[in-house]
């Protein structure tokens, strides 16, 4: 049977609780994601905040960057209310931020977390100024921040400084290290600063986001050995499709191999009109095929060959990952265990039959000139045999009979129908 790794020791670090969402090395790895709403319009923002949550997203943050979205931001919630949605907020400040919770002290209050740029909180003597305002607003609403540096709004004093400081070294580093260098540093210090003007150690999470696989890796792990605040990992600015699911995959795989990471992001640009939820789905998946998290039950399936000509295992199989990705929020709710459930949709008799044994039910379609018949498997045995034009419903009724017979029913602690 295929089941969850626990090789992947994790880094130890602080935990910090955002709402309900404890975040850190004493909770799981925590999904996140963003709404492209505009924030003002409180419906909108309300309705794609519900998607993201539906669709598995633990936080979601949305963007709060003039009055009008901040006015809006005690609204969206209220609207999440009447839709039964209670995800964690996180208010997107850039800029103008101090201003924003100022003028709107309830939009501080109905956030779970505000995420502060360090690099776009103000310039010269505004800086500390503007970013301590921030920062007592936090402490007063009792509210977590993650100090969020990013690669493309990197404060300009803090870089010139560390440029200098090499400059002087007797081996200078290149220019890449140099920008690493100054990534965590940023990170780091305005962590440090964020302290001495009275915020707990416990309410800070820290993320440096760069948009190369190579710069990630080497910043974050440089970031782990110089802290014990919790991580957020992403890769800003991924792309588009498999490009940014292969590069955020490859990145962030890396990092969490090593045990480090306490939330993930997969910052997807979507399709023109696209469903933003697939950056959910693509985040889970990271976390599901390491190991480190169980969301939904995974369906392998062949990639197919000359021995299947027929197109009938891909549609089944297209089919049944669907079927129990539906399914998912209902059986959540009654049966404890079920996300980790393995199916196997096999084409031909080469690898088929063993690929179905290993899965929880696997089920081995006839090749090109194999016996028009279908063997399915459970836990290892063989316990019928389909054939005919309705494989794809008996399939996902065998499916189902599983699911009611093998895992525990909540609140009653017993297993079957």
């Amino acid at each position: 049977m295929m089941s969850e790794s626990s090789a992947i020791l994790r880094r130890r670090t602080r935990n910090v609780r955002i709402g309900p969402v404890l975040v850190g090395s004493g909770a799981p790895v925590v999904v996140q994601s963003m709404t492209n709403t505009d924030t003002a319009d409180h419906i909108s923002t309300a309705i794609q905040v519900a998607q993201l949550a539906r669709a598995g997203s633990e936080i979601v943050r949305i963007t709060v960057n003039t009055q009008e979205a901040a006015a809006a931001v005690p609204k969206v919630r209220e609207q999440l209310l009447k839709m039964n949605v209670e995800v964690p907020l996180v208010g997107d400040f850039h800029f103008n931020g101090h201003k924003l919770l100022r003028d709107n002290p309830v939009c501080a209050e109905v956030l779970d977390k505000l995420r502060i740029n360090p690099g776009n909180v103000g310039r010269g003597s505004k800086r500390d100024e503007q970013y301590a305002a921030l920062i007592e607003i936090a402490c007063r609403h009792d509210k977590p921040v993650r100090i969020g540096v990013n690669w493309g709004s990197l404060d300009q004093a803090l870089l010139a400084r560390v440029m200098d400081d090499n400059a002087r070294r007797a081996e200078p580093k290149d220019a890449i290290e140099v920008m690493r260098e100054a990534m965590v540093t940023s990170a780091l210090e305005s962590a440090q600063q964020a302290v001495e003007w009275g915020l707990s150690p416990d309410k800070i999470i820290l993320s440096c986001k760069v948009s190369g696989v190579q710069d990630l890796i080497a910043i974050y792990s440089e970031l782990a050995r110089r802290c014990d605040y919790p991580l957020h990992l992403g890769l800003t600015e991924a792309g588009m499709g498999s490009k940014g699911i292969v590069a955020s995959t490859a990145a962030l795989a890396v990092l969490l191999q090593q045990g480090i990471g306490d939330t993930i992001r997969v910052s997807l640009t979507p399709e023109p009109n696209g469903d933003r939820s697939k950056e959910v789905i693509v985040a889970q998946e990271i976390l599901q095929t390491m190991g480190l998290r169980a969301f939904t039950p995974m369906v392998a399936a062949c990639p197919g060959c000359g021995r299947t000509t027929s197109t009938f295992f891909q549609e089944l199989a297209a089919d049944i990952q669907t079927y129990v990705r539906d399914r998912m929020p209902e059986w959540k709710t009654q049966y404890d265990g079920v996300e980790r459930m393995t199916l196997a949709v096999m084409g031909c008799v080469v690898n088929g039959p063993g690929e179905s044994k290993h899965a929880n039910i696997g089920i081995s379609l006839p090749g090109t000139g194999e016996t028009p018949v279908a063997p399915v498997f459970e836990d290892g045995e063989k316990t019928v045999t389909l054939k005919g034009d309705n494989i794809a419903a008996e399939f996902r009724a065998i499916v189902d009979a599983y699911v009611a017979r093998t895992y525990t029913r909540k609140n009653t602690g017993r297993t079957g129908v």
